[in-house]
């Protein structure tokens, strides 16, 4: 295998280090084909579909990709801002912000940069950046606050992916997760306070969280437990009582059994069971996307009202807000420890240049 080519290097040019911010995906377009080849990537990996491949494939490509797009490309219809995605405006902006953010702290700021696991940008793509720009030190912080091996992991199979194919591999880190982390339970729970000082408080608050199958709790992954503590401390910045908040899971997909309760069962039982008004944060998504604009927004909305209940809140996600860009910095400067005193001295990049020009090196 050939590896990709490497950038042209001169000798007194400074290291640097970069976060490379990773978020999900988003098709190109709310159009059908759009989004048969985005999910077509999305579906493919053996991460999100734990089926046997030669089974899974032919149900992916007889059934789904013939059925799903459309059906998915009307609802992000609904969500699309007139500049794009709002996953992907939300995630540029994010990483815009503690470019910002980090660079007005008076030291040498790293790199910031954003990519997307599926879709554009693209992980190979920011990362051939990234080493244009002579990023020799790269922390990779997948915006999954809970981790899950389907989300988490694939983010960490693409940046080792690119690296397998790779001569001067720079020095990497990880993020793992960060669901319980101060700062973002600190982010989460002045939202939601902001939004109950402008609208007032709900009867009930439910926390719906991404829903993965029953079978990766069983097999091991952390995703469930650590949805479990997210919602615990939210609860307790919040200071509610038991009663006055669940947690849920949405977005199940197929027939097999999914992490409960279901985010829409539990909706249509509230509202049954006579709950004038119900609001709805998603601490799982740091960013608004389809997932929180039409699911929770618009069909979660009118699921709640169909079964009875009067008023309905969808709380925004963290996007671009204070508290969110200054929990980011924290959680990227903490795994950062140690890479901010690497930057070599303009004194010092000099005295190397001409100790390589003495040598015989190339200008």
């Amino acid at each position: 295998m050939p590896f990709l080519a490497e950038p042209v290097y001169a000798h007194g040019t400074p290291a640097r280090s970069a976060i490379l911010l990773v978020n999900l995906g988003t098709p190109e377009a709310p159009t059908t084909a759009a989004v048969r080849r985005y999910l077509k990537e999305f579906l493919s990996d053996p991460r999100v579909v734990e089926i046997a491949r030669p089974l899974w494939w032919l149900i992916l490509n007889g059934i789904i990709l013939n059925l799903r797009p459309a059906k998915a490309a009307a609802k992000y219809a609904k969500i699309w801002d007139q500049d794009g995605s709002p996953l992907k405006l939300h995630t540029e902006r994010q990483a815009k912000l503690l470019r910002g953010y980090l660079g007005a702290q008076g030291r040498s700021a790293p790199v910031v940069d954003y990519a997307m696991r599926y879709g554009n940008p693209s992980i190979d793509s920011v990362l051939s950046r990234l080493k244009q720009q002579r990023c020799e030190r790269i922390l990779v912080l997948p915006l999954y606050p809970q981790y899950a091996a389907s989300a988490t992991a694939t983010a960490f199979d693409a940046v080792s992916d690119f690296f397998k194919r790779t001569r001067n591999i720079p020095e990497l880190r990880m993020v793992k997760h960060f669901h319980d982390h101060p700062a973002y339970v600190a982010a989460l729970a002045e939202g939601v306070r902001k939004h109950w000082a402008q609208h007032g408080k709900p009867d009930r608050l439910l926390m719906s969280f991404h829903g993965l199958p029953r079978y990766t709790l069983e097999r091991g992954d952390p995703y469930h437990c650590e949805c479990q503590k997210t919602a615990r401390l939210l609860a307790g910045a919040l200071a509610l009582a038991p009663e006055q908040y669940q947690l849920s899971f949405q977005s199940r997909f197929g027939r097999a059994e999914w992490l409960q309760p279901y985010t829409a069962a539990t909706l249509a039982q509230w509202g049954k069971q006579g709950l004038r008004r119900v609001d709805v944060v998603c601490p799982g998504f740091v960013a608004d996307c389809l997932e929180t604009l039409e699911e929770i927004g618009i069909e979660g909305k009118a699921g709640f009202l169909k079964a009875g209940g009067k008023e309905f809140h969808a709380i925004p996600c963290l996007n671009e807000s204070d508290a969110w860009i200054r929990a980011l910095a924290q959680i990227a400067q903490e795994h950062l420890q140690g890479w901010d005193r690497a930057d070599a001295s303009p004194d010092e990049l000099e005295q190397s240049r001409r100790r390589a020009l003495a040598l015989g090196a190339p200008l």
